[in-house]
């Protein structure tokens, strides 16, 4: 497997955002859904993490809560709120047209190929 790359800056919202879109988890939650999302080619590390879910739940986009686990263990719960879904649409519009932008900047053919 290859090794993870660096997350360009924008990314680890959005991302967050998009595993909070199907309802709470912990955070460990957020990076693992990350990590397999990717294929691990992104993973997340908590010291990145967890500033990021509190600038999220800063700006109203996520909320938390504690709550006891099946293991009855305390754990912060995150969750996406109404602001935080709006961002997230948003977030992937833009994000769609930057790949798709990509991609064709990306399998371009050369000005001399195309003469």
């Amino acid at each position: 497997m290859e090794a993870s790359l660096p997350l360009l800056r924008g990314t680890l919202d959005v991302m967050i955002l998009k595993a909070l879109s199907w309802g709470e988890v912990h955070g460990y939650g957020v990076s693992r859904w990350i990590r397999d999302t990717t294929g691990g080619v992104f993973e997340v590390q908590e010291g990145a993490l967890y500033p990021a879910l509190r600038r999220l739940e800063g700006r109203g986009w996520v909320e938390s809560r504690w709550t006891v686990t099946e293991t009855g263990r305390e754990a912060r719960v995150y969750a996406l709120t109404e602001a935080g879904s709006k961002q997230l649409h948003r977030e992937m519009g833009t994000w769609m047209r930057y790949v798709s932008a990509m991609t064709r900047v990306l399998d371009a053919a050369s000005p001399e190929a195309k003469s």
